[in-house]
């Protein structure tokens, strides 16, 4: 059977509620800071949890794109643009009109498609009878704009990129929640494998920040509610987790065929070496106690990337710090590692940044292609009380400094969908650099 191509990352683009661009998020992930403290974006003091972690100072003045296409954007295309351009500028390379048919782009895209505001604005001018009254939309300045409709759409984040860039190969949105990003960015690896593209654009974006979905998930029990101290209320794994901090960004990354990387004299950060996918068929809401969907998912990966558990050196977990993922993903990290389990280093990034929703997976792919690079592993923060449940070997105090050989990140979604992703020290594939 002919071997397939080889895809190495060359580019990463960050915005996280910790930093709008990939040295400032690195550098409060080294930190060990929290980007989580009270909502600004809207008054909560109505919510049983009042914190999140939002992205802060954040000028969508950094973003190239032309004006007027910056009006067709809601505040995470927004994000979306800066960390595509941040991704493209550190690949060094861009779609022309010669090859742009040869560009593809995949993105995890939100679970909310209509902003608070818009959506407000056309309840406002709703009938009594919940029948919406045409007659009254020119009343209010966002019922009545025809962009507040392309706004929402759920195409709206890859049309925005693929025009801004001039990616004309092929285009998808991965819609299935915390495990969008990395889906998406798996999506993007096969296209490339079998040849359709030669590069991609890929990663994710969301922000759920909104009355809407606060609620949603206050209902559900998800976050916590550790208002009073909301740079400990994440912590994963921990005993005394009591749910996750609601974030939002963005993570793009640039890939490319190994050959055309290296011929251009790329810098790689990491070889996107594998992929592997499952649904569980047990709640909406929650993965199966026994791990049983992220067991398959992990192993499909491994196998995609053509590794044993003894070759992986970091895990990046999914870890939202909710009771149930918490024990049901350790359960599947036992399984799937073995003896392995107890030397295999883990860490979940949402200890410091929150949960990213749709945008997770690609950041936390990000994160562990400049892990690779930079031969470190982030902190899996506030952890305080074992959970003999999650007895795992988790990166505590400080950063782990050391070689990676492979790193594998996690992201399980609301639905059921299970999403792995292995990246490979590029020494491994062209021997030392």
């Amino acid at each position: 059977m002919k071997p397939h191509r080889r895809v190495a990352i060359t580019g990463v683009g960050l915005v996280t509620p910790v930093g709008n661009d990939v040295a400032s998020t690195w550098a409060a992930l080294d930190g060990v800071k929290s980007g989580a403290a009270a909502i600004t974006l809207f008054d909560a003091s109505g919510f049983s949890t009042r914190i999140a972690a939002e992205v802060k100072g954040f000028d969508p003045r950094v973003i190239t794109a032309e004006r007027k296409l910056l009006k067709y954007t809601n505040r995470s295309h927004r994000f979306a643009l800066a960390a595509a351009e941040e991704a493209m500028r550190d690949a060094g390379v861009a779609p022309t009109d010669a090859d742009g048919e040869r560009w593809g782009c995949a993105v995890g895209t939100g679970m909310m498609g209509v902003e608070f505001a818009d959506l407000s604005g056309v309840q406002r001018n709703s009938a009594a009878g919940g029948e919406l009254d045409a007659r009254l939309l020119p009343d209010d300045p966002a019922a009545a704009d025809p962009l507040a409709f392309c706004r929402s759409q759920s195409t709206a984040g890859v049309a925005l990129l693929t025009r801004r860039f001039g990616i004309r190969g092929y285009a998808t949105s991965v819609h299935t929640a915390c495990a969008s990003g990395g889906q998406a960015i798996g999506t993007a690896l096969k296209l490339i494998r079998r040849g359709a593209v030669d590069r991609a654009l890929a990663g994710g974006f969301d922000s759920m920040i909104s009355p809407v979905g606060l609620a949603g998930f206050c209902l559900l029990s998800a976050v916590s509610a550790d208002n009073e101290t909301p740079e400990l209320a994440s912590r994963p794994f921990d005993a005394t987790r009591n749910g996750f901090v609601l974030g939002e960004g963005a993570g793009f990354i640039v890939l490319e065929d190994w050959d055309c990387a290296r011929a251009r004299g790329a810098h790689i950060y990491a070889e996107l070496a594998g992929d592997g996918n499952s649904l569980s068929s047990y709640r909406i809401t929650d993965s199966p106690p026994d791990g049983d969907g992220p067991i398959q998912s992990m192993r499909a990966a491994l196998a995609d990337a053509n590794a044993a558990p003894a070759d992986v050196d970091y895990i990046n977990a999914h870890g939202t710090s909710t009771g149930m993922n918490d024990r049901s993903e350790s359960a599947a990290i036992r399984a799937v590692f073995g003896a392995d389990a107890k030397r295999v280093s883990v860490s979940s990034t949402k200890s410091s940044m929150g949960h990213l929703i749709a945008a997770a997976g690609a950041v936390e792919v990000a994160i562990c292609a400049l892990g690779i690079d930079r031969s470190e592993m982030p902190v899996n923060a506030n952890y305080r009380v074992p959970d003999p449940d999650c007895d795992l070997n988790l990166v505590l105090g400080a950063p782990r400094r050391q070689r990676l050989r492979m790193a594998l990140s996690n992201s399980f979604g609301f639905g059921g969908s299970n999403s792995c992703v292995v990246l490979r020290n590029p020494d491994l594939v062209d021997g030392p650099r």
